[in-house]
This record gives structure tokens, C-alpha cells and sequence, in this order.
């Protein structure tokens, strides 16, 4: 018997019902708002940093070169956390939806939700005791404190899937497996998306913690504004976390809007 082709899965696909966040329709004004608004803020921020006197530590920390460097490893150290996240998450929230996985969801949910349930600062501050400074902890810490949103949210958007869905896709002649990929995981894409979503804007902001076990981050310049008695460096850090939090967040919206399947 031959199986259902490409137009069967998508009529079952389009024709599901399910708890999917709405699809944003984004005017021109809607696209240009934000990056022109920061882009306002961060002028601003040039002209306060340019006129002022600076003495010669502000002029080490707040310099073009030192800014770009310490903003390029931030988004290196929320890169590589959100993609581990990805990589751990995902798979586990799928796995964990499957029936023979029922006896061990609760316990694994409760090993995910220690990761959340400490704060972020303990974790650097275990990591660092037990195993190193930089780059490493700091990246682990992070997806350990995030991983249990996408979890959720991938647990999330496979169990608001129809089971009627299923049961056409099943009768249809698919397999468990092309069921999975074909029907449930491209109507879950939406709430996976916005789990990751989520877990990528807090660790835009959580990365500036990476600064106390030596990480290169934005955070460097808060703490040494707060350690050299200098607000304005910490002011001035503290705004480009804000911005870059802001921007990443703007752009894992748009992502999450063109990524999401058809008819969703």
C-alpha cells in the first residue's frame, strides 16, 4: 500500500487545532521601531562617552575596541549556552512525551528544575570551586539555568497536539517516528520556538554573571565600575547589556515568526 503523500500530511497539519501563540503580522513600522530606537540609545551613549573627560581607566573600559571585544565573547557565551540548551533540551522534551517515558518524567523534570531553581551566581560559584574559570562554566551554568523552559515548552507543544491528529496520520499508514517528525513536531515548532525564544533572551542577560569566574562579557564592565568606585562605567555597561538583551530579543522574534510552519 503506498503511504500518504506530502499534500495528505499537510492537509492533516493545516487542519489540526491546536494552543499555538498567535503569528505576529509585522507592519514596516513594526520592523523598523526597535533597531531605530536602539540605535538612538546607542548614539546617546556614544555622545555621553565622547564629550566626557574621562581619566584613564573609563577610557580603557569604555574604549570602541574593549566594547566590541567584551560584546562579541557575550554573544559567544549566549550562543554556545542557547545551542546546548537546543541540543540537550529538545531532544529530552520529546523523549520524555513518549508513553514508555512516563515513569521517569516526573524525576527528570525535578533534575531539570534544580538547575532553575538555584541562582545562576551559586552555579558560577560552584563551577568555578570544583572545575575552572571562563568560557566553560559559565556556558554550562547558563544552559543548566534555561534548559527546563524549552523542556517544558517542548513537552508543551507535542501533548497540545490533537490526538484525533495523530490517530488520521496513524490510520494513514505513517509510522510512530514519521508521525513525530511529519505531524506533532511541526505543529509544536510554534511553542518550541517561543521556549527558546525565551531561554536565549535570559541568557543575553544572565551571561553578564560569567564576569565573576573571569568569562569576557559585558559584565566585565559593571563589575569593574562597581570594584574602581566608576558608576558611569557601570552605567554605561549596564546600558549595552539592555540594548544587546533587547536587539537579541528582537531578532529571535522575527525568527520565531518566519520559522513557524505555514498555516500555523
Amino acid at each position: 500500500m503506498a503511504g500518504p503523500d506530502k499534500t495528505d500530511v499537510n492537509l492533516i497539519v493545516k487542519g489540526s487545532s491546536t494552543q499555538a501563540p498567535p503569528r505576529h503580522t509585522r507592519t514596516l513600522g513594526g520592523y523598523v521601531f526597535m533597531p531605530a530606537l536602539l540605535a538612538l540609545v546607542l548614539l546617546a551613549v556614544w555622545w555621553s562617552v565622547s564629550t566626557r573627560d574621562l581619566d584613564s581607566v573609563e577610557q580603557d573600559r569604555l574604549s570602541l575596541d574593549y566594547i566590541l571585544r567584551m560584546t562579541w565573547a557575550h554573544l559567544e557565551l549566549t550562543g554556545a549556552s542557547t545551542a546546548l540548551v537546543l541540543l540537550i533540551a529538545i531532544p529530552v522534551g520529546i523523549l520524555l512525551t513518549r508513553p514508555f517515558a512516563r515513569a521517569i518524567t516526573p524525576p527528570a523534570i525535578a533534575v531539570f528544575n534544580i538547575g532553575q531553581a538555584v541562582p545562576t551566581i551559586g552555579l558560577l560559584a560552584i563551577f568555578a570551586i570544583v572545575w575552572r574559570f571562563g568560557f566553560a562554566p559559565t556556558v554550562v551554568a547558563l544552559a543548566a539555568y534555561t534548559a527546563l523552559i524549552v523542556v517544558r515548552n517542548t513537552m508543551v507543544g507535542l501533548r497540545q497536539v490533537d490526538a484525533s491528529v495523530i490517530e488520521s496520520a496513524r490510520g494513514m499508514g505513517l509510522t510512530k517516528l514519521a508521525v513525530l517528525t511529519r505531524i506533532e513536531l511541526p505543529l509544536a515548532v510554534p511553542v518550541i520556538m517561543a521556549g527558546l525564544r525565551t531561554a536565549l533572551t535570559i541568557n543575553v542577560g544572565t551571561a553578564t554573571l560569567g564576569a565573576f569566574i573571569g568569562a569576557d562579557c559585558l559584565g566585565r564592565l559593571i563589575v569593574s565600575g562597581f570594584s574602581g568606585n566608576r558608576p558611569y562605567i557601570t552605567i554605561i555597561g549596564g546600558i549595552l547589556v539592555a540594548v544587546l538583551a533587547l536587539l537579541v530579543d528582537y531578532i529571535a522574534a522575527i525568527a520565531e515568526d518566519k520559522l513557524r510552519p505555514r498555516g500555523l
